[in-house]
């Protein structure tokens, strides 16, 4: 049981806020040097859990080549785009992201979207865009909120997506747990089509939330500009 001191390792260090990579690393070392492993078992222990997890580190090819297309004008022409669009709020925008979202993941397609990969570079500028093109500029605090349904609107997508596809790994990992622990035979289409109707619910609920944020975005843009009228009238009274 002293092995499980590791836990409390990365308890203690969340709790901290420290790095997470350094106090899961930690955490290992410490893992390994209470179940009597030699450093050398200890590294090697780490080098088979890159190997095997190869696929964790793409971020390190994907990032500079988004970096490269920022600096080239990709948020530029994304928001050209949805500025010619004049119709598509930033509601329905992102409530049509969430359900391409859902759509491709529930195909299996995980990484055709994400944070990097569309949400920072294309998805909340287009959505900032359309807002720009509604109220004018957006003050810091609106746009950091555009930025976070849309960041909400991906994850959301994915979340209850992946679970319809067969071959997910939870999915899997679900039917693998539940064979061999009560020695029954269940299938991964069962469990997919089951998660169908939570990811109906969960795009008819947030896309609801998304399309009531046009409104949500009228009041508070509209609170914010009778404010700095008042303030600027009141500031010209007083310099008279």
């Amino acid at each position: 049981m002293i092995v499980l001191l590791g836990v409390l390792v990365v308890i203690l260090g969340f709790a901290t806020r420290r790095n997470p990579l350094l106090v899961v690393g930690v955490a290992g070392i410490a893992t390994g040097l209470l179940g009597k492993l030699s450093p050398q078992q200890i590294l090697a222990a780490f080098g088979d859990g890159f190997a095997s997890s190869r696929s964790v580190t793409i971020f390190v090819i994907t990032l500079p080549v988004i970096g490269l297309l920022e600096r080239n004008g990709l948020q530029e022409q994304a928001r050209t785009l949805i500025g010619r669009l004049g119709k598509l709020t930033t509601g329905r925008f992102l409530a049509l992201y969430l359900l391409l979202r859902q759509l491709t993941a529930a195909l299996g397609l995980t990484s055709i979207g994400g944070p990097a990969q569309s949400v920072r570079p294309m998805v909340a500028p287009m959505a900032e865009g359309a807002a720009e093109r509604r109220h004018g500029p957006l003050p810091e605090r609106v746009r950091e909120r555009v930025r976070s349904y849309s960041s909400s609107a991906d994850t959301v997508g994915l979340f209850f997506g992946e679970d319809c596809f067969l071959a997910i790994g939870s999915i899997l990992l679900i039917t693998g747990f539940v064979n061999t622990t009560y020695h029954t035979h269940l299938e991964p289409l069962q469990l997919a089509l089951w998660a169908i109707p939570t990811a109906v619910c969960a795009f008819f609920i947030h896309g609801f939330r998304l399309l009531r944020l046009d409104r949500s975005l009228d009041h508070q843009l509209a609170a914010a500009g009778g404010r700095s009228a008042a303030d600027g009238s009141r500031t010209a009274e007083e310099t008279k």
